[in-house]
């Protein structure tokens, strides 16, 4: 397949990738929405429509910008389909995006590349299935593993799967770059560490830690040049 063959085959892939991702996340949403006016329907429990919508508005506002933070961070970094797949199955921060980047990193591909936009797409495909079949596993299992879910020994297992992941795979990044990490690094956990309630918050400061780690950067390499 000679070079014109090769974008025209991605061209017509990438048009076909944003039809299916449309539609299916119009169908996602009509049927996240849908469930719960049908279910009230049904059983005539239809909440107080003027009241929720009130409530929605007091934390509408807050994810709306965590998430076109997080749509401007991710897409770049998941491509496409692995955008849309990522965006419409949800868990994000502690799978979909661990599992792409790792991915990426174990292929030896490059962000924006066709390679990545095929590697990400299956990794995060491949985390989807693993999800429903943990989950389906999870819920026959319930039961019997209530014991062990519940015990005080491995509590504080549980609630450090998360920074333990990603520490684990920030630090492969943080090697490459000490200098340019360490200040975005301290500078968050020193916020987190003063101020702690921000710690739910961790979307929407993806930016500015963002916006200083990019200005430094871009400094290094003014000054490099």
């Amino acid at each position: 397949m000679d070079e014109k063959q090769r974008t025209e085959y991605l061209e017509q892939y990438t048009d076909k990738t944003h039809r299916i991702g449309r539609f299916a996340s119009l169908a996602t949403l009509v049927l996240l929405l849908g469930a719960p006016f049908l279910i009230g329907a049904v059983f005539g429990a239809m909440p107080d429509l003027p009241a929720a919508g009130r409530a929605f508005l007091s934390v509408g506002i807050v994810w709306t910008v965590s998430s076109v933070a997080e749509f401007l961070v991710y897409t770049p970094m998941l491509g496409s389909g692995g955008g849309y797949l990522a965006f419409i199955t949800g868990n994000l921060i502690n799978l979909k995006i661990p599992c792409a980047m790792n991915a990426r990193d174990i292929a030896g591909t490059r962000t924006g590349t066709a390679e990545n936009e095929i590697v990400s797409t299956l990794s995060i495909a491949a985390s989807s299935l693993v999800t429903i079949v943990v989950l389906a596993l999870g819920v026959l299992l319930l039961a019997p593993l209530q014991p062990v879910l519940r015990s005080e020994t491995l509590a504080p297992a549980f609630a450090n799967v998360v920074p333990a992941l990603f520490g684990a795979m920030g630090y492969q990044y943080y090697r490459r770059n000490l200098r340019l990490a360490l200040v975005p690094l301290l500078m968050m956990s020193l916020l987190f560490l003063f101020v702690p309630s921000l710690a739910s918050q961790t979307s929407i400061l993806i930016l500015p830690a963002g916006a200083v780690t990019i200005g430094l950067g871009y400094l290094g390499f003014r000054r490099s040049t």
